[in-house]
Formats: structure tokens, sequence, C-alpha cells
């Protein structure tokens, strides 16, 4: 089997309903611990340039404080602090295991994290440092979907992997559907047009726009990401 990567940089999206596992809130250190030892393997392997967008699911959603009352702009912003506990967290893991890290935040906050600034993002990414990038764009009303495409644009990454609790992109919901079927190979279009919950509509016309392609895929199997950077059939490619 050719173990040569099929991509020199991509941008790892971990949403953060996949740090809670079956705990459905909070970060399981089990958890944390098997991805941190895999982004290792799959660094010190591949010599490969990664850098991770973590979601904020496992401790607050800004779209579900919204929904309960709470002004929509206040909620994003308290979504994005929590992505910043959640990259701190997957820092730490990373680094006891020897790789260098650096988080950068696109909400200022110096004593924990490094301003967003593109040109040292791809720079430490150059040096072989995993970049964790927190804090969603800054911005309110933008999810943490559309901060992956924007800075996997951003760092002209050669693709997206979307490490999520289930194993691809299915017509329905498998939870709820057993029967529900799951696509080996999307366009972008099409998930636009069927309203596929692979990523928000924004972050698709992102990612379209600048054929950035998306490998969508189980993060529970360990070794998936190394995998998705082979170029294995593997999830759900979108392109």
């Amino acid at each position: 089997m050719d173990t040569t990567p099929k991509y020199s940089r991509v941008l790892l999206k971990i949403s953060g309903e996949a740090l809670a596992a079956d705990d459905g809130f909070g970060i399981n250190p089990k958890v944390i611990q098997e991805l941190a030892e895999e982004i290792y393997d799959v660094v010190d392997d591949t010599d490969i340039e990664l850098a991770i967008v973590v979601g904020g699911g496992n401790i607050f959603r800004g779209i579900a404080g919204s929904a309960k009352g709470m002004d929509r702009g206040t909620a994003d912003y308290m979504g994005m602090l929590a992505t910043v506990i959640n990259a701190l967290a997957l820092q730490d893991a990373i680094e006891k295991l020897g790789l260098e890290t650096r988080v950068q935040s696109a909400i200022e906050m110096r004593q924990v994290a490094e301003p967003y600034i593109r040109r040292r993002a791809i720079r430490h990414l150059e040096k072989g440092r995993v970049v964790i990038f927190a804090a969603g764009t800054g911005n309110p009303y933008f999810s943490t979907d559309t901060t992956a495409a924007l800075r996997a644009a951003e760092i002209s990454a050669d693709a997206i992997l979307m490490a999520k609790n289930v194993d691809g992109v299915y017509d329905s919901d498998p939870v709820v559907n057993p029967e529900a079927i799951k696509f080996k190979e999307l366009a972008y279009i099409d998930v636009l047009n069927r309203s596929l919950e692979v990523m928000d509509s924004t972050a698709i016309s992102l990612c379209m726009d600048n054929e950035i392609p998306l490998i969508v895929f189980g993060v529970k199997d360990n070794g998936n990401i190394k995998r998705a950077i082979r170029g294995e059939e593997i999830g759900t490619y979108v392109r």
C-alpha cells in the first residue's frame, strides 16, 4: 500500500461534540488523549503541515442560546470562548507528547493565545508546528464550519478533513433512520441543493468558490486522519 501523503498541508476540523463523545457535554479525557496521539502520529510519520479548527458545541452553542431567547451576538461570542477552552485542552494534550503547537485566537487574549495573523500561522506550519485556530472568525453569526473554510483558504490548504461523530454524509440522520444511505462522493452544489448537513451553506460556498475538497469521516475510528491524508477511500469526499 502506498503510504505517501496525498496532501502536504491540510486543515482538520474537529467538532466540539466529538470531544465530548458519549458524555454529551464537556471534554472527555480519553477522547482528547487518543486524538492527540493520532495527530502526533500523523505529523511525526508524514511531515504534513497540519492546522486545526475546533468547535465548541460540547460546552456552549451560540445558536442554541439564541433559540432560548439570548441575544444572538452575545450567544455567539460565548460559543467562540468555548472553542478557546477546547483549543487549549487539545494543545496541552498534543504538547505532552512532544509536538510543538500554537493556538491562534480571532479574539485577542494574549495571556493564553497568539492573535490570529495569517502570515505568522503559515510560518508556524512551515516550521512543523501544529496551529490550532480558536474563537471562530471573531465575528458573531458565523459558524466554526465557516471558520474552517475561511482559514483553509487563507493558508492555502490542500483539503479540509471533517472529523465527526458519524462516518460520512448520509441522506438523512443515520442515528434516527437506520435505512439512511451514505454517500461515497458528492459535488458541492449537491450538498447545497439537498441541504445535506455537511457544513453550513456559507462554508460550503466558500469551499466551492476556492475549490477546496472536503473529506468527511468518523473521528471514532483510530487512524482515519492518516487514511484521509493518504487519499484512502473513507467517509465521504466532497468536491
